[in-house]
């Protein structure tokens, strides 16, 4: 197997995405798997290849991807980031184009820690005066 051009990280929640573009002709591995055997929902597909689609390199690069942790939602996002970051280390030009439609932004929020004496981060047990 041919040597990476790129290796990038995209990350959301708890989900984390180790991306390697090889030139070939638009195949997307998954964790081993075929892309579309690993996102089942149309809409997960569809946000994974947004960067691809937005830049017109569908067919330019193969894409193998690790991904660890969170669910499957945030897995599709770790992904989308990490193929957009790729894509703009591969050709400095299109970060404009990504940057406009927002696939550079890394979705900061993660899930608050739960506190002692409460059931949940801020979910209190019920009151009872008597």
């Amino acid at each position: 197997m041919a040597a990476p051009l790129s290796q990038t990280t995209g990350r959301r929640k708890e989900a984390v995405a180790r991306v390697r573009f090889r030139p070939g002709t638009g195949t997307i591995v998954v964790n081993r798997r075929a892309f579309e055997e690993y996102f089942t929902a149309a809409s997960h597909r569809m946000a994974v290849t947004d960067p691809l689609r937005l830049t017109n390199t569908a067919e330019s690069y193969d894409i193998d991807a690790t991904i660890d942790g969170g669910g499957v939602s945030g897995q599709a996002r770790a992904l989308r980031l990490g193929i957009a970051r790729g894509l703009c280390v591969l050709d400095p030009e299109l970060r404009p184009t990504l940057k406009r439609s927002g696939l550079l932004t890394r979705n900061a929020r993660e899930k608050e820690s739960k506190k002692y004496g409460l059931k949940k981060a801020r979910k209190a047990p019920q009151y009872s005066k008597r």
